[in-house]
């Protein structure tokens, strides 16, 4: 079952900026805290409701808002978009990975073995094989492979911590882990994994996401800082947020190899150019939008408000 909900709110608003882009916000019915969201290539743009327990679909042509129940005691935090084009969720609340189809929006639980309970699951990504990878604040990380419907978990080797988690292009699959301060590249179908130390310690790497060329680009929340990991080089660079010493949550690298980060202290999306090392900012016009997590299609990039329930774009 799900219902449609039509916004009863105003239309979206609409900011131009002086950097050949502009920034609109869209309301969401209350309560959504939409914490992760998955723009789709039909337009559409998927969302996490955490605090509700959905999946959320948002279209931004109509301004209508699609709500999908996930199942009792749902708290879904990470959404992506699997290749066999279904919304994938990591559900906390169920101790879950929750698969929905976007057609028939039939959704299908898939529990964690009972030796991980309470995971605290976090992000999901898909390798370019297929196979889905999760992380767990609790000290886990994991796989499913689709076909099989098989779930695997193993316990992180530094405990609790594992938050984020990329692919590479050439099916390297790392993680972050806030409170065990250092990246990790999991060993393949075997379970292990190789921690990389951060550039000093207590930076408190959040979230990773992988460039086109499989450099690691990683956002510091302690710090207020992005760094850059080379794998092959085995080295990292770091770049300080311009307003900030702390509070770097979401990091976002799009098709043209920019990086996008949300700054909590400064509440903004910022988008920084390695090319040139240059910062541009976008502020909200709200305070305490709270963006957790950023994606993007060609030409846009989402976030999610969770302090406003609200879902943000910048156009280019």
């Amino acid at each position: 079952m799900f219902r449609l909900l039509a916004l009863a709110l105003a239309a979206a608003s609409l900011a131009a900026t002086a950097y050949g882009a502009e920034v609109a916000y869209y309301p969401l019915p209350n309560d959504a805290y939409p914490h992760d969201v998955a723009p789709a290539a039909d337009g559409a743009v998927w969302y996490s409701g955490q605090h509700l327990g959905v999946l959320g679909r948002f279209d931004p042509k109509t301004q209508k808002s699609e709500h999908i129940p996930l199942g009792p005691h749902s708290a879904p935090h990470g959404v992506i978009i699997g290749p066999d084009r279904a919304i994938w969720l990591t559900d906390g609340g169920q101790n879950a990975i929750v698969r929905v189809d976007p057609l028939s929006r039939a959704v299908r639980v898939l529990p964690l073995p009972s030796s991980f309970p309470n995971a605290n699951l976090n992000t999901a990504v898909f390798d370019p094989a297929g196979v889905l990878w999760f992380t767990g604040q609790s000290g886990v990380y994991g796989r499913i492979d689709p076909v099989a419907s098989k779930v695997e978990a193993w316990r992180s080797p530094k405990g609790a911590g594992p938050y984020g988690i990329t692919s590479t292009p050439t099916g390297e699959v790392w993680y972050a882990s806030l409170a065990g301060d250092h990246i990790a590249r999991i060993e393949g179908p075997g379970g292990g994994a190789t921690v990389i130390d951060p550039p000093r310690p207590g930076v408190g790497p959040r979230r990773i996401w992988s460039d086109s060329h499989g450099m690691l680009w990683v956002s510091f929340w302690n710090s207020g800082e992005i760094g850059r990991y080379d794998p092959g080089a085995g080295a990292w660079k770091t770049w300080s947020l311009p307003n900030s010493k702390s509070g770097c949550y979401a990091i976002y690298v799009d098709d043209r190899d920019r990086v996008w980060v949300s700054d909590w202290t400064a509440n903004a999306i910022l988008r920084f150019d390695p090319k040139i090392e240059m910062f541009v900012s976008f502020p909200s016009n709200r305070t305490r939008a709270d963006i957790r997590q950023l994606a993007g299609r060609p030409g846009e990039v989402w976030a999610g408000e969770t302090g406003t329930d609200r879902l943000a774009v910048v156009r280019e």
